[in-house]
Formats: structure tokens, C-alpha cells, sequence
């Protein structure tokens, strides 16, 4: 167990207090990180949730009021009112002085040392189990008795220290920030995309719940993640979590920074000290292993450029790429981060590209309730975000109208497939009529020739409709693309084929109907080598066709991994579509791992005297006649 200087911060440090511009914050950021010691989070928990409270939560400041007056408790007994001056046109917020995070600071210790002795444990040099939830206890018998679920500005121990609330995230934080304050270095946080759990021991191979998810299930801390691992569930990202340093601990806390007022109104100034810190970690290199903080700092870009600094687009495909290279394709707000960039901007076609792409990502997961924050986000792409597309796009006649792309054709239906899939051995059902009236009403956009144009292919085990096991996320990274294959040594019927294939590109281009296969097939052909006659039609037909809606020549592949989309593949094919049956596939039961509910006390009892298994809910009764 390693010792802790008292001082939190150097005489040059305390000389930037009072912190009033983000350039101050910027400055204090910058000095601490270039330390040769490990920052402390508490203290800038701290300074960073006192800023951002000031100016998004008290009234008295947003409506122009000339001082505000804080309560912070500095003890268990007594509180002390904390005056902020007024703010000046030259600063950005409200005076933030030392004394006011220096006692916010000392309490905290107080709190984490006389709560926790650490010779109870044997004073050991690596923190255990028994240890972390100690402290975790600690943290949690002194929130208020609600969860906070969804609500803004409570991830900072500012919050925790002068209200007694904290959110799921904020948990985890305090936590590691208490056994940091312990001496216990090797306590770091693991994040996945909605969730926060730690690491420690002598490897950081030992994990252990310390927060909690959704309703607030406390019962888990204390526990090991493997149960949420083997699951499958994306919550825990299939053991493929963000491990933290403390530099990257100090990233989570900028980049959890809330910069809303309400729904509709953001705080320039603490976007601004958000966009400006989180380029300092990106400088220092704290974000090469971090994809929502890269996507977060390229949303702050997107909506306010920085002179100088790399375009947006290039941070969100860099979040992707960290994504793919670090955890295996297992994390899904990098890809819908890209998307909602991409529809913001009108880019429909890359939009829909970026979203199938976020349900190959979610493909290889099981769906269950918990992952309720990631079913909303698909929700929303395919009732609202499409629809909307397709309301555009479906609107004028353009022949660069997506409506006339089959390769926007097939980013759908591997949109949908990726979501099936997911449902593919889950609990929980995903998919309902909710979803399918907007697949029926999205594909009766794309005409009849522009669906048959998109080549679609089923793995074996679908087509058969026999129990599926989900392949590795790497498996599923390989995109299958069309090579046209040589018209030479081909059968009869595939010449035919071919044949009225380019005869259809003829006719579409002439508006007539009349020509005959036989006409450029026949066995009496005098142009020249089959392969010849069909080589000089297609580069006719291409050269004609400039202005024509469908591309004749490349055509996208598509391999429909999950059973419902394998099912639907001739329903998207035929010329005419029977919206009626797709719905039905794409609705009814899917391949779901049903298990009744668990019988208990005097139902259990009864169960096993009739011979019945007690982990199986009750038959149904016989109906009545």
C-alpha cells in the first residue's frame, strides 16, 4: 500500500485559484497531468462537478443574479455558506476559490479514512475484495434513498459531497477515488458503454461490482462480472471493457462532463472547458484507448470547430477504428455516434452504412434487459431516423436518390439482420409490430428492380432453421464483396440468365418490350464469340445508361446471418411485395431461450411432491369445455 502526499496540489497549482476562465482550468489540467505522480481524482471530481453545477444548475447565476450563495458542509456537524462573487464580462463563470475545494477535498478524506481501517484487512499491499466493498458501502450508505437514473450533473463527487446523490457512473468513481485516497493504486475503473465496474490485484485480473444498473440492483456489489460476461450481454461487452489508468480515469470524468441547462439548452462555457480538456488528454495520449471519449470530443467539434485541430469526421472514424483494433468490434456508440454525424449532415447513404454497421457490432451479443439504453438507441434509427430518410429522399425524383441505390438497399436489410440476430437466443424478444411497420413501409420504397438488383446469399444453418450459435465478433468483421464472375464455359440456363439480364437493361433504357433473347442468343449468331456478344452489350448497355436510375454492372452481396431475415429473402426479392407476410416473419417467435419463472416457498414445495421441476413455472390449465 503506497503513501499519499497531503498536499493536493503544488504552491504554482494553488496560484491559479481562483479558477474563472477555462483557460485557468485548462492550465491546472495541463500542470497536473505532467506530473511524475498519479493525479488525484477526488480533487478534480471536485473542481470540474463545481464548475459545471455552477453554471447549469443554480438559477440565481443563469438569470444574471450578481452573487450566489452555496451551503457546502465541511463536517459531519456544521455548514459553512460559501459566497461566489459575481461574474465579470471577462471571465467565464463564477469565481471557483480554493478554500471551497480544499474543504469539499478534506471532507471526502474524512469521510473514505474514518469509515474504512484499513488494519482490519492486514494493512496488504494490493487491495481485496472484501476491502472494495467496504468502501463501497461506504459510498452507498451515504447517498440519498433514490436512484438517479436519468438525471443530469450527478456523476461528480461535488455532487456526492453537497447533495448525497450520485448516478451509476459517479458510484464507480468515488469508489475508485476512496481507495485511492486508501493508498490502493491498483483499484482502477473497467467501462463499457452503459456501465461502470473495477479492476484490482496484483494484475488487475480480479473484477468486482461496485455500482448499480437500471432500477438498482445493489445486490450485485461485491461481485465478480463473469455471470454478465457469459451472458453475452452488451452491458458488459463480451470482457472487452475499457481498462483505466489513472490518466484515463481523469478522461472519464472530463468526458462524463454534462455541459445541458435543459433539454434544449447547453452551457457555452462548460462545453467549452469540456472540448478544451478533453484535447489536452488527447494530446497527452490519454485518449488512444478510449472511443466514446473520442466520440464525445467529436461531437464538441462538430458543433464548434477547433482552428487548427482535425475535422470531426476524422475523430469519429477514429473512435471506430479504436473500437476495432482495441475490443474487437464489440463496442456500438462509436458506429452510431458516426451515423447520427452523417444523418445531421444529410449523408443518408453513409448514414445508413454507419448504422448497419452498429448492428454487426450488436450482433454477437443476447439481448436482455438491461441493455434497454442500446434497444432505445435502434429503436429510435429504425422507427424515426429511416422513416425520416426515406420521407426525404422518397420526396423528389433524383436519380442519386438513395430510393435508387441497391447498396442503400442492402445497408438495410443488413441493418435489420444484425438486429435479428441479436435477438437470436435471448431471454427477451426484440423485435415486434412496433418495428415492423416501419421495415414494410421503408422497403415498399425501393422499387422492385433496385431490391432484385442487391445478390443475396444464407448461411446453410438458417436456410435449415435449425439452432444457430452466434460466431466471433471477428468472424462477423468479414464484409463478403461481389466479384463478377467470367462469362465464359457457362451452362445454358445461365447464358438465358444472362442473357435477359442485359436484354432488361435494353429494354429499361429504350421503353420498348418487343426484343427476344433469341434475337442476340440464338445459335445463329454472327457477331463474334458468345462471351464477345455479351462483353459488347454490357459496355453498350453501360455507356448508355449514365442517366439510368439501377447500375447494371456492380451489384452489392449481402450474407443474411439471422433466421427471420433468411426467411424474408424471396418475401424482399419478389417484384411485388406482400408487406403482410413480412410483418408476420419478421414478428413471430423467435428462436429465444424461454424458461418459466423460478417457483418459490410452498410452490416449490408442491412442485416436487407432484414431481415436477421447481425452476419451471406451472403448467398451463387444461381448458374447460
Amino acid at each position: 500500500m503506497g503513501k499519499r502526499n497531503m498536499d493536493a496540489l503544488s504552491e504554482e497549482e494553488k496560484r491559479l485559484f481562483p479558477l474563472k476562465t477555462v483557460t485557468s482550468v485548462v492550465s491546472l489540467f495541463e500542470s497536473i497531468l505532467k506530473r511524475t505522480t498519479e493525479p488525484d481524482l477526488a480533487l478534480l471530481s471536485i473542481i470540474v462537478g463545481c464548475i459545471e453545477n455552477t453554471l447549469t444548475c443554480n438559477q440565481q447565476i443563469l438569470s444574471g443574479a450578481k452573487s450566489t450563495v452555496l451551503t457546502t458542509t465541511v463536517d459531519e456537524t456544521s455548514e459553512k455558506p460559501l459566497a461566489i462573487p459575481p461574474v465579470r464580462k471577462e471571465d467565464d463563470f463564477p469565481e471557483i476559490e480554493w478554500p471551497i475545494v480544499e474543504a469539499l477535498y478534506v471532507k471526502f478524506r474524512a469521510v473514505i479514512k474514518s469509515s474504512v481501517d484499513v488494519t482490519q484487512y492486514g494493512c496488504p499491499e494490493f487491495a481485496s475484495r472484501e476491502l472494495v466493498k467496504r468502501v463501497s458501502d461506504v459510498i452507498w450508505n451515504t447517498l440519498t434513498r433514490s436512484y438517479y437514473k436519468d438525471r443530469a450533473h450527478l456523476q461528480s463527487l461535488y455532487s456526492y459531497l453537497t447533495g448525497n446523490k450520485l448516478d451509476c457512473f459517479g458510484v464507480a468513481l468515488a469508489v475508485v477515488a476512496g481507495c485511492q485516497v486508501l493508498g490502493f493504486n491498483d483499484v482502477h475503473l473497467a467501462l463499457s458503454e452503459d456501465h461502470a465496474w473495477v479492476i484490482f490485484g496484483l494484475e488487475g485480473k480480479e473484477t468486482a461490482e461496485v455500482t448499480w444498473h437500471g432500477k438498482g440492483n445493489e445486490d450485485k456489489r461485491g461481485q465478480p462480472v463473469d455471470a454478465g460476461i457469459q451472458a453475452r450481454s452488451w452491458l458488459y461487452v463480451s470482457g472487452n471493457p475499457v481498462i483505466c489508468s489513472r490518466f484515463t480515469e481523469v478522461a472519464s470524468l472530463v468526458s462524463s462532463i454534462n455541459p445541458s441547462i435543459t433539454a434544449t439548452t447547453d452551457s457555452l462555457e462548460v462545453a467549452s472547458m469540456q472540448q478544451s480538456l478533453l484535447w489536452v488528454l488527447y494530446d497527452t495520449g490519454h485518449l488512444t484507448r478510449y472511443p466514446m471519449a473520442l466520440g464525445n470530443l467529436a461531437d464538441l467539434e462538430e458543433l464548434s470547430p477547433t482552428t487548427g485541430r482535425c475535422h470531426c469526421g476524422q475523430l469519429f472514424s477514429q473512435a471506430i477504428e479504436v473500437a476495432r483494433r482495441c475490443y474487437g468490434n464489440s463496442h456500438v456508440y462509436p458506429y452510431t455516434y458516426q451515423g447520427g454525424y452523417f444523418y445531421r449532415n444529410r449523408m443518408y447513404k453513409e448514414a445508413l452504412e454507419s448504422w448497419a454497421n452498429a448492428a454487426d457490432a450488436i450482433r454477437s451479443y443476447n439481448y436482455s434487459r438491461e441493455d434497454e439504453e442500446i434497444y432505445k438507441e435502434f429503436l429510435e434509427i429504425a422507427n424515426e431516423l429511416i422513416p425520416f430518410v426515406m420521407k426525404v429522399e422518397g420526396s423528389g425524383h433524383s436519380a442519386r436518390s438513395i430510393l435508387k441505390d441497391s447498396e442503400c438497399f442492402a445497408h438495410l436489410l443488413r441493418f435489420y439482420d444484425g438486429i435479428c440476430q441479436w435477438e437470436e437466443g435471448s431471454c427477451t424478444p426484440v423485435l415486434h409490430i412496433g418495428w415492423a411497420k416501419p421495415l414494410v413501409n421503408t422497403i415498399s420504397k425501393f422499387d422492385s428492380q433496385v431490391r432484385r438488383h442487391v445478390v443475396i446469399s444464407c448461411s446453410e444453418v438458417a436456410e435449415e432453421d435449425t439452432p444457430v450459435t452466434k460466431p466471433p465478433a471477428k468472424e462477423q468483421e468479414k464484409e463478403e464483396r461481389l466479384v463478377d464472375s467470367h462469362v465464359g464455359d457457362k451452362t445454358a440456363d445461365q447464358k438465358a440468365w444472362l442473357g435477359s439480364t442485359v436484354l432488361a437493361a435494353l429494354t429499361d433504357l429504350c421503353g420498348r418490350t418487343v426484343l427476344s433473347p433469341a434475337f442476340f442468343l440464338g445459335p445463329d449468331t454472327k457477331t463474334g464469340s458468345y462471351t464477345q456478344a455479351i462483353h459488347s452489350l454490357n459496355i453498350s448497355g453501360t455507356a448508355a445508361s449514365t442517366d439510368s436510375p439501377v447500375k447494371i454492372v456492380n451489384k452489392p452481396k449481402l450474407y443474411l446471418r439471422s433466421h427471420k431475415m433468411a426467411g424474408l429473402k424471396d418475401l424482399l426479392l419478389s417484384e411485388k411485395l406482400n408487406t403482410h407476410a413480412i410483418s408476420l416473419q419478421l414478428t413471430a417467435q423467435s428462436q429465444v431461450q424461454l424458461g418459466g419463472r423460478k417457483l418459490r416457498g410452498e410452490e416449490a414445495k408442491d412442485a416436487k411432491q407432484e414431481g415436477r421441476d421447481a425452476n419451471l413455472s406451472r403448467p398451463k390449465r387444461t381448458r374447460k369445455e
